[in-house]
């Protein structure tokens, strides 16, 4: 039993209209042949099996038709017949292969040759194939007969480089470029001749050999032509293109994917792993998941693309790659797609081909390790994901946009509610804080002797500590922000904690910008470590760390229990001040204005002694060789409230004198005071 022949000679276009992929070429072509405009000499170029050759041959059998010269060969007289496929050939239309007959012997071969008749068609045609190895002597030798050939005679230069053939040729010849085959002309083409052939094809298989045949007729065709000749009985399988073209299965590429959009390391190198001990080409499985990247990208950009067949995938794979890509944002896929094609270039000739391409998976893998525009990007687009998925309100956990009060006002609601007369004097009262160096050795001198009184006065405190464990609001964002905060993310958004802190009280800001940072974060603490013992007992005493974790509620959206630390190896959260002075006070819009209740005049209850400037001038001294050794670099605290918030308990709770809030505050003691008579 004789072997059939190969699907690409089977198939081989006899004619203009059976020609694919090329309109740009036969349209012209056709119409020169119908208007009796046809040249001497032809230049045909473009990549290997777009038809080139067969084109050659199917204008020498339009010229030598008894019909013609035409566009459509008879298919019956003699000349159609020995040029058609499978015929035996013309005697009249040589076929030369320059790459074996490119020298100047050969050229003044066919020379002498041209100037005789043809022997029984219209025209002499010779078809140079791979013009572009014939040499410069032998392109000199033919440039006059090419420029002035006889009547009969007529050339078609076909080659891959057109660039290669001498511009004195060129010139002579009219120049049609040829194309790759788009994929789509292409699948429809094949699906055709199983057709024809009777051949089952899986629908997912002819995007795999097309993509194998790279654009090229000839090339898909014997592509395959392989595949059918070892297909079973259930025909041409995914698994069975997959397996003999080398391509990466889609349910690892589906695994490698999905684990990207989760951050899942374990699953990604897993995937790895299965490549490398497969023997699958780690180069091939990092195109394949850069082709699966570049459709993600255009799903994301045009939804509706599988549909519309701008990516040509079956309806079943279209709709995954939908849902795919709904898990990414754009930036992040960008990004990757970014990170995985400059991998692939550093791929090429490789010597650990696994490492490398670890190492692309680690950098897709972790955005935060990015700090320019497209790190950033991909951040805020995982961010934007996990509070899509975990339901988080963007008003609770967005990290740029903390909420002035977000905990306080309805704790105020509730203390005030059942005694509106008691409590509305503590938020109005406009009572200046003690200030912590300068002023308050004066205010020592006129309230250290009074006692400890009026109830109202320390509202303030009990109001905004004890409530808060009780209040409904912060619950739902801390249960839906616990499980995916590392210290990573928890010192990203430190300074944002920072600034809700100076809002709520200057002096735990102060102690956590210039001495603090947050070290360990799991589900029920923060850990934050001090510089110095002095620097924690001063965060512990003064009811700072009340004050970090409402920061952390409102900014954040997690209640964390806060525990401090000493570890001199500390790194600050924020730059600290180059010298030792007050810290730039924010701008910030100054509270209005309210006049004092006749209630809040504490200062009645002992007349005010006159105040000597040489007893200041002592204490401040005093106090200034009292600060704590172990923190030089805490500053003074801006004597200004008009930019403390109304939850700051040294703005308003009243009931302590200046001698006590050096105590707590500093562990400072007065070692001298001057009464007056």
């Amino acid at each position: 039993m004789e072997a059939p022949l190969a699907l690409y000679r089977r198939y081989r276009p006899e004619t203009f209209a059976e020609v694919i992929g090329q309109e740009h070429v036969t349209t012209p072509l056709r119409a020169a042949l119908n208007n009796n405009r046809v040249n001497h000499a032809y230049l045909f170029s473009g990549p290997r099996g777009c038809g080139k050759t067969t084109s050659a041959r199917i204008l020498a059998r339009c010229l030598n038709c008894e019909q013609g010269p035409t566009d459509d060969p008879c298919g019956v007289c003699r000349s159609c017949t020995d040029l058609a496929r499978g015929g035996p050939g013309s005697i009249d239309v040589i076929e030369i292969d320059a790459a074996s007959h490119g020298g100047v012997d050969d050229a003044r071969d066919l020379r002498e040759r041209a100037f005789f008749a043809p022997v029984s068609s219209r025209y002499k045609v010779y078809i140079i194939d791979e013009a572009h190895m014939v040499t410069p002597q032998g392109f000199n030798a033919l440039l006059k007969l090419v420029e002035e050939p006889p009547e009969h005679l007529k050339f078609v230069f076909a080659t891959t480089e057109p660039e290669k053939v001498i511009g004195t040729i060129r010139s002579r010849t009219h120049h049609y470029p040829f194309r790759l085959i788009p994929p789509r002309t292409l699948s429809d083409y094949l699906r055709e001749l199983c057709t024809k052939e009777g051949v089952e094809v899986d629908a997912a298989a002819l995007p795999l050999v097309v993509r194998a045949g790279g654009g090229s007729a000839r090339d898909t065709l014997s592509v395959l032509d392989q595949l059918m000749g070892g297909a079973g009985p259930e025909g041409v399988t995914y698994e069975l293109a997959t397996g003999l073209l080398g391509f990466t299965p889609d349910t690892l590429l589906d695994e490698v994917v999905d684990a990207f959009a989760a951050g899942d390391g374990a699953t990604v190198f897993g995937a790895v792993d299965k490549v490398i001990e497969t023997g699958q080409d780690p180069r091939r499985f990092t195109e394949d998941l850069l082709r699966r990247l570049r459709d993600l990208v255009i799903i994301s950009a045009v939804p509706d693309a599988p549909a519309t067949g701008l990516i040509d995938v079956p309806q079943d794979q279209g709709e995954r790659l939908t849902a795919q890509a709904a898990r990414f944002g754009r930036a992040d896929l960008s990004r990757s797609a970014e990170l995985v094609a400059d991998g692939l270039t550093e791929l090429k000739g490789a010597t650990a081909p696994r490492l490398l391409l670890e190492l692309i998976c680690a950098r897709v893998l972790l955005p935060g390790a990015y700090h320019g525009t497209e790190g950033v990007m991909a951040r805020l687009d995982r961010i934007e994901k996990r509070m899509a998925i975990e339901g988080v309100p963007s008003a609770a956990a967005a990290p740029r946009a903390p909420a002035p009060q977000p905990v306080a006002r309805p704790v105020q609601a509730a203390v005030a509610a059942p005694e509106p007369p008691a409590v509305e004097p503590v938020e109005t009262t406009p009572v200046p804080r003690p200030p912590v160096v300068e002023p308050v050795v004066a205010a020592s001198e006129t309230r250290v002797v009074e006692p400890v009184h009026t109830a109202p006065e320390a509202a303030p405190e009990s109001a905004v500590v004890e409530p808060v464990e009780t209040a409904p609001e912060p619950a739902p964002a801390a249960a839906g922000t616990s499980s995916g905060l590392g210290l990573v993310d928890v010192r990203r958004l430190w300074p944002d904690l920072l600034e809700a802190v100076k809002l709520k009280r200057r002096y735990t800001w102060i102690l956590l910008s210039q001495n603090g940072q947050v070290v360990a974060v799991d589900d029920k603490t923060m850990t934050v470590a001090l510089v110095n013992a002095g620097a924690r007992n001063s965060f512990t005493s003064g009811g700072s760390e009340e004050i970090l974790r409402q920061a952390a509620i409102d900014v954040i959206g997690h209640d964390w229990r806060i525990e401090a630390i000493v570890d001199p190896s500390a790194q600050p959260g924020a730059e600290p001040p180059l010298t030792v002075t007050r810290p730039a006070v924010a701008e910030q819009p100054a509270p209005p204005e309210r006049p004092a209740p006749p209630t809040a005049t504490a200062p009645e209850a002992a007349p005010r002694r006159p105040v000597d400037p040489e007893s200041i001038a002592t204490a401040r001294g005093a106090i200034q060789d009292t600060r704590p050794a172990g923190n030089p670099r805490l500053g003074p605290p801006d004597d200004s409230d008009e930019h403390a918030h109304r939850d700051d308990p040294d703005a308003d709770d009243h009931s302590l004198g200046g001698a006590q809030l050096l105590e707590r505050e500093l562990g400072a003691s007065i070692i001298e005071e001057i009464k007056h008579d």
